[in-house]
């Protein structure tokens, strides 16, 4: 599947739910918002027809987000199923690794092929602040036990306040011998998130070096986005950043997202997209669902406006309900 910018897009990020065990500040408010009725949310059933169809696009790659998509039920059997998908060819995972210990067994049995657990400070009260919630033992927990799985790859993810006490090399730290890859992943001014300043990448990079040393670039791919990396001397994993903002990498996106209530968008920031749910509940075929997916990928933007003010389209949807 070629955009209309000529970029290939092969990877679809899928909502499975809006609802979340954790109100961290950039995502939602403190008292959480109004959940969507589970009637409006897609079943099982219907994401994997949907993924059937993008399959015919040539989608090889899904990754599942929510919310945290570890608080819908029997999570392990979509992704049996859509593992099972002819053409799929990697399903991988994003959670905040609350939940993870008790469910890694069964979903990497399923063929999960990775993990990316989000986790922003091994600060216990800067945890708490960011989260609003008291659960970093438990998200360490589910870390130590994915470790377990050697067929599970896993990554963490960092979004990187200009926080007294959030301490990111202590992420580093903390992976250096265990192999796993550390990615600082810019705040996005979507949502809550345009209410925080965010470090940029050459910060970080400077920030970093001072702690552990020199970063030599990666020139290696490792995963299905944007993220590129660097090495450091002693560290088994790699240090990765996603930098939306500062280092724009809209030429080569590759992905579409289908939100939970079964929306399609093809950009992050924009409303841009169209309702894949409503035609697929009133009987429309396999054919008709492929053209008007193909429309939408063919209207992709050719890029974001972060830097820019009073944009018409923008998105005005929250990151827990866009699967961020």
């Amino acid at each position: 599947m070629i955009d209309g910018c000529g970029r290939k897009i092969d990877y679809i990020r899928i909502s499975v739910t809006d609802r979340c065990n954790l109100r961290c500040m950039y995502c939602m408010p403190e008292e959480g918002v109004e959940m969507v009725s589970h009637e409006e949310i897609l079943s099982f059933d219907e994401i994997v027809h949907v993924v059937r169809i993008l399959s015919k696009l040539g989608f090889e790659k899904v990754k599942i987000t929510g919310g945290e998509p570890l608080v819908r039920k029997n999570l392990k059997a979509l992704i049996k199923d859509i593992k099972a998908v002819e053409g799929i060819k990697n399903v991988t995972l994003t959670t905040n690794g609350v939940l993870l210990k008790d469910q890694i067994e069964g979903l990497a049995a399923a063929g999960l092929d990775a993990v990316n657990v989000s986790i922003d400070t091994l600060n216990p009260e800067v945890f708490k602040k960011i989260t609003r919630r008291d659960e970093l033992e438990k998200v360490k927990a589910g870390i130590k036990e994915t470790l377990k799985y050697k067929s599970v790859a896993l990554k963490l993810n960092c979004v990187p306040f200009n926080m007294e006490g959030q301490n990111l090399w202590e992420l580093t730290d903390y992976a250096k011998n265990e192999g796993i890859h550390v990615r600082y992943i810019e705040m996005m001014p979507i949502g809550f998130g345009k209410e925080y300043g965010c470090l940029k990448e050459d910060e970080i990079v400077s920030l970093l070096e001072t702690k552990i040393g020199k970063l030599e670039p990666y020139k290696g791919k490792l995963g299905n986005g944007p993220c590129h990396y660097y090495s450091a001397e002693s560290y088994d994993g790699k240090i990765g950043f996603i930098s939306a903002v500062s280092h724009k990498f809209c030429g080569d996106c590759n992905r579409v997202r289908l939100t939970a209530t079964g929306f399609l968008k093809n950009c992050l920031q924009f409303e841009y997209g169209s309702d894949i749910k409503t035609p697929l509940r009133s009987g429309a075929s396999d054919d008709e669902l492929l053209s008007l997916i193909r429309e939408t990928i063919m209207n992709k933007p050719k890029g974001h406006k972060f830097t820019e003010n009073n944009i018409s389209e923008e998105n005005n949807h929250i990151m827990s309900q866009i699967g961020g």
